[in-house]
């Protein structure tokens, strides 16, 4: 949302296409007149899309393999995030948290980058610098570098959990945004407007802590965003196999 409150959404490029068609895509391989028919499908000129795939491979983003693109282990760990996202494994809340402590005396800015990224995978948030905690209501497996570089805990707050939980997370902002990006999808008319409001509701969701109901405020739009951009997944395949013959 800009400073007015209005939806902001990233612009439909050659290379959003062609990342959010693969990450999409299960296995996340297709053929370059594949991706020159979805780019099509948006308007994108052919030699658009195949600057963008060049581009893509110099990147690391994708790699050529048997006449296909594919990604690469980087964008796979992403997709896994964003089905996850889409379908977050819980487990029955009995009011414990999660609790990590940074337990390494001297860390260079890429393992605390790299621990930083692995904590927003986990959906933990940090309470103070070396100190994150979520409630554990989540069934995922912990990376290795979160392993490596935290102790790991259960307790729980003696406060009120639910004014904690508020604190850790911004969740009026995400619900807001959640509100209006389900709004918006269903407003959104053609492919184009479709895709681009889709994919913002994704990346949306992968901001989602997923908390327990009893943490959350009335009405939370999680479980709604969700059943939408369902919807429109399965509107997008069909369109897609329909426009490419795949």
């Amino acid at each position: 949302m800009d400073d007015t409150g209005s939806l902001t959404l990233r612009p439909l490029t050659a290379r959003s296409i062609v990342l959010s068609t693969l990450l999409g895509h299960h296995p996340p391989r297709l053929p370059a007149r594949i991706l020159v028919r979805v780019g099509a499908l948006f308007g994108t000129a052919e030699g658009t899309v195949r600057v963008a795939l060049t581009r893509m491979v110099a990147a690391g983003d994708l790699e050529q393999r048997d006449g296909e693109y594919v990604l690469t282990e980087r964008l796979l760990a992403r997709q896994a995030r964003q089905d996850d996202s889409r379908a977050p494994r819980t487990r029955r809340w009995d009011g414990g948290w999660e609790i990590a402590v940074v337990t390494s005396d001297r860390r260079a800015a890429a393992e605390r980058a790299a621990l930083r990224q692995a904590m927003a995978t986990l959906r933990l948030a940090e309470l103070r610098e070396g100190t994150w905690l979520r409630p554990a209501n989540l069934v995922r497996p912990r990376p290795a570098v979160a392993a490596a570089q935290c102790g790991w805990f259960t307790g729980g707050p003696e406060d009120d959990p639910v004014a904690l939980a508020a604190r850790l997370w911004d969740l009026d902002g995400w619900a807001h945004r959640a509100r209006a990006l389900g709004e918006a999808l269903d407003r959104a008319e053609g492919p184009a407007a479709r895709f681009t409001v889709g994919a913002a509701a994704l990346r949306h969701l992968l901001a989602d802590p997923v908390l327990p109901a009893r943490l959350l405020p009335e009405d939370w739009p999680g479980a709604g965003l969700r059943r939408r951009y369902d919807a429109f997944e399965r509107e997008f395949r069909t369109l897609l196999s329909q426009h490419t013959g795949g």
